[in-house]
């Protein structure tokens, strides 16, 4: 076995633990309301949510070859490598690769760790910036494309994510009023049952839409590696066990559920009734959607996090958190820079130790970063049974204020 199939194979392993980190740091996405809101169980939820996401994966690869032209410039148009990277059997190109995946990797574990739920593309697109710019320079990233439309870190990345979850969150915002208006006079018990019906056929679209969308990502870095190590050819395709290989992946993290985000948007930001989630649900599947249609390209999570406080804010009398909706907003601002600076950090250590040892070092590196946050995670479990625990527990009265009542 060589040098560069080495490298190769802690590439591939790596990028799969990346889609599996998406799956379980995405599920909240679609699946928050419909648990908050107890549509749907919670085990069922996430589930229903993995099975879509397998599907998904499955409906298209349109844009997976090329998926990484729009931040860095590592590839040529045909979704090739740069020759410059390939002439040392590739592995330059994949040591950038590998530092760019740690990156985003560990960005999901920490965001998850602290329940706040963030980018898992920007993270990958962040650790790939950082860790071109290392490798590269300041001239390997795509900024703006070639002037002649929206393109690069500027107009796929950063103006889709300050414009996407405002559309979303007022598109919420006006279809839960219009829902509370509709609804004024009827019975409730006339009303939930259609609402939960109509949350999980949103939420399901969603996760399919999830599914199709970001496990291109994945499949299209796994057969970026494979053509630098020359173990593909083929430009047009991609390998049946590398699609099948993402789809589980995403999916099994689907299914796992990351709960502690869960948690957040289910019920960080607003107390979600069932005509609120339906419309959050409903307008994330149609901003989503449309956003495809025109090919720009959008964070699920903001747009899921936009709806659901647009839910809140459309409710007559609802209690928005803010301070919770800030602390996310903050979060988004960092994810691209943050994993930019892992994936810079683990090619410099990487290129410092030189060749299959540098790669084994930060791979270990990513390994005792995981272990450390899932063992301190273990302090606090979240899971599908406390998940839907009061935001805010109600305490007891003090003997002062029983006097006082």
């Amino acid at each position: 076995m060589t040098e560069t199939s080495v490298i190769l194979a802690l590439v591939v392993v790596t990028a799969l633990g990346f889609d599996f980190t998406n799956g379980f740091h995405d599920t909240a996405n679609a699946m928050a309301t419909s648990i908050a809101t107890r549509a749907l169980r919670p085990k069922t939820a996430v589930a229903l949510s993995g099975i879509l996401n397998l599907i998904g994966a499955f409906l298209s690869v349109e844009v997976a070859l090329t998926v990484s032209n729009a931040v860095v410039r590592i590839q040529n148009a045909d979704g090739t490598p740069k020759e410059s990277l390939t002439s040392d059997g590739g592995t330059a190109l994949l040591l950038i690769v590998l530092a760019g995946l740690i990156g985003g990797i560990v960005w999901n574990l920490f965001t998850w760790l602290l329940g706040l739920p963030s980018s898992s593309s920007h993270a990958l697109f962040g650790g790939l910036v950082g860790a071109t710019i290392a490798g590269l320079g300041w001239a390997g990233v795509n900024w703006n494309g070639n002037g002649t439309k929206l393109d690069g870190v500027v107009g796929k990345v950063i103006l889709p994510a300050l414009i996407s979850p405002v559309i979303a969150g007022v598109v919420a915002a006006v279809g839960t009023w219009i829902i509370y208006k509709i609804t004024v006079g009827v019975a409730a018990r006339f009303t939930e049952n259609g609402f939960r019906w109509g949350q999980i056929g949103s939420a399901s679209l969603v996760s399919l839409a999830h599914g199709t969308n970001d496990a291109q990502k994945t499949m299209g870095v796994i057969t970026l590696a494979l053509i630098a190590a020359g173990d593909w050819t083929d430009t047009e395709n991609i390998p049946f066990w590398v699609k099948a290989a993402c789809a589980v992946a995403i999916a099994l993290g689907t299914y796992l559920g990351g709960w502690r985000i869960i948690r957040t948007l289910g019920k960080g930001l607003v107390e979600i009734a069932p005509p609120q989630g339906m419309a959050a649900e409903s307008s994330s599947a149609a901003v989503i959607l449309a956003s495809s249609h025109l090919g720009f390209a959008l964070s699920t999570t903001h747009v899921a996090t936009g709806s659901i406080l647009g839910s809140g804010v459309g409710k007559p009398g609802a209690q928005v958190r803010w301070r919770v909706a800030g602390r996310m907003v903050a979060t988004w601002l960092i994810t691209l820079p943050a994993a930019a600076v892992v994936g810079a950090l683990m090619w410099y250590l990487g290129n410092f130790v030189g060749g299959v040892a540098g790669a084994i070092v930060i791979f270990t590196v990513l390994i005792a970063a995981a272990v450390g946050m899932w063992l301190r995670s273990r302090l606090a479990p979240v899971d599908h049974n406390n998940v839907n625990d009061e935001w805010e527990p109600v305490t007891a009265p003090t003997p002062a204020e029983k006097v006082t009542l």
